[in-house]
């Protein structure tokens, strides 16, 4: 596995391969998930710290909502709604704090906070200056893959190979980085889940999810409560834990190193028996006979 650091931290350590749990804090009114639910800083604040209690690696942070349909919010009203929750959040927790942000100057006022790491939905492709900025400060930073805007991402979306046509624009958007100055080691990278596909293209790429080893970057994996469970199980958000946990435990046997999730608990204990019983992670006396 790629060596994996942000400011010092490694948050992929050389020694232990686990997979590692990103917990989503969506400081938004209008999430698909959960929105307005955390909106208000202290709660955004409070939910954060809950995460880590429950065994989250990393937290998310993110004030812009990117649910399909969804516009993008002015830099304005995108910094009021998370350098709030940052202030309060970074200092107080032990696990790096990544910024969910399109935007360069969120990103940089995030980092000068303390943030370790960002991801960009948008691989670098909306703000010219975001890769500079990611380079400059020597952070990771995750490239994902959307076809469209959150706008018009679902309206059709079509590919003749959706898995080598995702792997190819994150080839082509990784060199983009490297290019600007971003080392290959703070790379890490994410097919998108949901994010211009149908139900038939997140299941393919979700079959396939081992082949993007080959890129030589760790893969992060966001599958939770999304709508494609909600499709197979004709549940509501509400109620797709256990189709998370499913998708969760895939991800991980076919080589996910972070899975991005809401519910942590219970997805911390999915990722440590999925990680177990491929034979990867957990030391064998943490196994009961």
């Amino acid at each position: 596995m790629t060596r994996w650091e942000a400011l010092g931290r490694a948050i992929v350590p050389d020694d232990d391969p686990a997979p590692r749990v990103m917990g989503i804090v969506n400081a938004t009114p209008d999430s698909f998930s959960d929105g307005g639910k955390y909106f208000q800083p202290e709660r955004a604040v409070e939910h954060g710290l809950r995460l880590v209690e429950e065994g989250a690696d990393i937290l998310d942070v993110g004030g812009e909502s990117t649910r399909p349909g969804s516009d993008f919010i002015p830099l304005e009203e995108e910094l009021r709604r998370v350098i709030p929750v940052l202030e309060r959040l970074v200092g107080q927790v032990s696990v790096p704090v990544s910024v969910d942000t399109t935007k360069a100057e969120v990103a940089r006022r995030a980092l000068d906070l303390g943030c370790a790491m960002v991801n960009d939905i948008s691989a670098g492709r909306l703000d010219p200056g975001m890769l500079p900025l990611v380079a400059s400060r020597g952070v990771p930073i995750c490239l994902m893959h959307m076809k469209g805007m959150p706008k018009d991402m679902q309206l059709d979306p079509r590919y003749d190979d959706v898995v080598g046509e995702v792997m190819d624009f994150l080839r082509e958007r990784a060199e983009a980085a490297v290019e600007a100055g971003v080392k290959r080691e703070n790379i890490v990278v994410d097919p998108g889940i949901g994010f211009g596909k149908t139900l038939q293209h997140n299941l393919e790429l979700l079959r396939r999810l081992e082949e993007f080893k080959s890129l030589g970057f760790p893969i992060l994996l966001g599958t939770s409560r999304k709508s494609f469970i909600g499709m197979i199980l004709d549940l509501p958000v509400e109620e797709r834990l256990e189709g998370t946990a499913a998708s969760v435990a895939l991800g991980i046997a076919a080589g996910a190193d972070i899975v991005r999730v809401h519910d942590v608990r219970e997805m911390v204990r999915v990722a440590r028996v999925a990680d177990a019983s491929c034979g990867k992670g957990a030391p064998g006396e943490r196994i009961e006979s």
